[in-house]
């Protein structure tokens, strides 16, 4: 039997809106660490309407709060480092989630086989995807997981 995204997808997962904050955002992925017993990477970004608009991780808020002219402080022995990213991390937690979030979505079907799921996370690198159903997410397929069941033939 082959094996399909479907299989392997986690059904129950937290989101974030696009008007949430930064800060909002912050919370969110502390739950859902919590929740899931390990870090949570990146959070699906769904509009009231229950559509996937996006996907917020942990990349896109590093890109929010590393400096823009950071490859230029070279040998700077006298900058105050903990000052900005302190102050940095103070203007992000205003930030709107839909301002940050990657909005070119990779998703698959709940009948994508593996391999393609496989294939997909490689060439894109992409360590989650959303699985959609009827233009609403019904899950998604982590890279763990993939991994996981990988691991199960190879035994």
């Amino acid at each position: 039997m082959p094996t399909v995204a479907r299989e392997v997808m986690e059904t129950s997962f937290l989101s974030l809106s696009p008007q949430a904050t930064i800060a909002e955002a912050g919370e969110v992925f502390r739950r859902a660490a919590d929740t899931a017993g390990r870090t949570v990477f990146g959070l699906m970004v769904i509009d009231e309407a229950g559509k996937p608009v996006g996907m917020l991780s942990m990349y896109d808020i590093f890109l929010l709060i590393r400096p823009k002219h950071i490859h230029i402080w070279g040998e700077m022995e006298d900058l105050d480092v903990a000052g900005i990213i302190d102050r940095a991390c103070a203007k992000a937690k205003q930030v709107r989630v839909s301002d940050v979030m990657t909005t070119d979505l990779i998703t698959i079907s709940p009948e994508t086989h593996l391999l393609h799921v496989i294939d997909i996370m490689i060439k894109r690198h992409v360590r989650r995807l959303p699985v959609i159903e009827d233009g609403r997410v019904v899950g998604l397929v982590y890279m763990s997981r993939v991994f996981r069941r990988l691991l199960e033939r190879l035994a």
